[in-house]
């Protein structure tokens, strides 16, 4: 484990370990917000990530969190927030145009975070995620792409974007679409936490073990004989790992298997509002489920219908043109009210009471719905 310092919010090493071969070493160093992916990181990750790449002498790029608390509990949306905070004030209308949004700090954030994003999905090096603790939305979007996923018992996932008047981004749109029927827009919808076991799974991981071991398991990776040769490299890590994921004492219990019937039934329906009535009335004794209802019941109306619209839309799109339509509607996202009243309520002022535009899901207006699909002026 790493602990957090006072250093830079990401802490950047390299370790030669034979022959000049090195493992970089990417950490997430802000412990108070638990590692939430900020611009600053992402500033110093891209170029850092893409020099990584494009050096013969680095064999494998691990990610990892600072602490023992979070990967990384998602992207920093209250520095988004308070950028597009003093502009919304400033407006009697509930939507920014075109040019009020265009040098907002939001389209910088995005622009980047799925830049490096989509670098990680599309790398040839082999790319270890150490996703031990929570891991939520941005860190989801981190860890996705990459090619060797380590989840433990102590690993809590979710996309819970909906809380804050948000959709799930980060190539959610693509990874939620992957997942057995039903279950990435019932985990969009509600924003419903799951397990490591979970996250295996539904493809978001490919290793479970124990987060006692993550130390002993980055050791031996210092031992492994790698070379310049990427395809060797890979199978080497993928040994390594699998090994440690044999033997880990700590297989935790998936909580979704024991949900996926009740899950299908409640999202076969073929429009979002009787998709929402038949989630929040499912009579069932499954805490998780009550707890699912009731995120769903406290969430931003609006979002549900934009979540529903975002899945359906990219059903039959690459993992690069999701990317696209998201940039697109993460910039409407921040044009419009709603986000930044989530935020408030969720993170700022920690009321947790979101004076939602429309206040329940029957009332949500098809036409501005609609309005955060059209494509922004360039």
């Amino acid at each position: 484990m790493i602990k957090p310092s006072n250093e830079l919010p990401v802490i950047l090493t390299e370790h030669i370990v034979d022959n000049g071969i090195k493992i970089a070493f990417a950490t997430l160093n802000a412990g108070k917000s638990l590692n939430a992916l900020s611009l600053p990181m992402i500033d110093l990750l891209l170029p850092q990530l893409k020099a990584w790449l494009a050096d013969d002498a680095v064999a494998v790029i691990v990610f990892q969190g600072s602490g023992d608390k979070a990967f990384c509990a998602g992207g920093d949306v209250v520095s988004v927030y308070r950028d597009l905070i003093t502009k919304h004030k400033n407006n009697a209308r509930n939507t920014l145009n075109d040019d009020e949004i265009s040098a907002c700090l939001g389209v910088e954030f995005f622009t980047k975070e799925y830049q490096l994003d989509q670098l990680i999905h599309n790398a040839s090096k082999p790319i270890v995620m150490l996703a031990n603790g929570y891991v939520m939305g941005g860190g989801i979007g981190l860890v996705a792409g990459a090619s060797h996923r380590i989840v433990t018992e102590k690993t809590v996932m979710a996309m819970p974007e909906i809380t804050i008047g948000l959709y799930p981004d980060v190539g959610a749109s693509w990874f939620l679409n992957q997942m057995p029927k039903g279950v990435g827009l019932f985990l969009g919808l509600t924003g419903m936490t799951f397990n490591g076991a979970d996250a295996k799974r539904l493809k978001l991981a490919d290793y479970v073990i124990d987060s006692e071991h993550i130390d002993v398991l980055v050791n031996a990776l210092f031992q492994l004989e790698l070379t310049m040769n990427e395809g060797d490299n890979h199978q080497r890590v993928s040994a390594l790992l699998n090994s440690y994921s044999v033997q880990s004492k700590v297989q935790n219990v998936g909580l979704i298997d024991n949900e996926i019937r009740k899950i299908q039934k409640v999202t076969a329906y073929d429009n979002v509002v009787d998709i929402y009535h038949a989630i929040v009335n499912e009579k069932t004794s499954s805490a998780w489920f009550n707890k699912a209802q009731q995120k769903l019941n406290q969430g931003s109306p609006l979002s549900a219908h934009i979540i529903y619209q975002q899945l359906k839309n990219c059903q039959t799109l690459t993992l690069a043109q999701c990317f696209e339509k998201e940039f697109n509607l993460s910039i409407r996202c921040c044009q419009f009210s709603e986000f930044t009243e989530g935020v408030r309520a969720l993170l700022v002022d920690k009321d947790k009471q979101p004076n939602w535009l429309y206040k329940n899901i029957e009332t949500v207006d098809n036409q501005q719905v609609a309005w955060f699909f059209t494509s922004i002026e360039k």
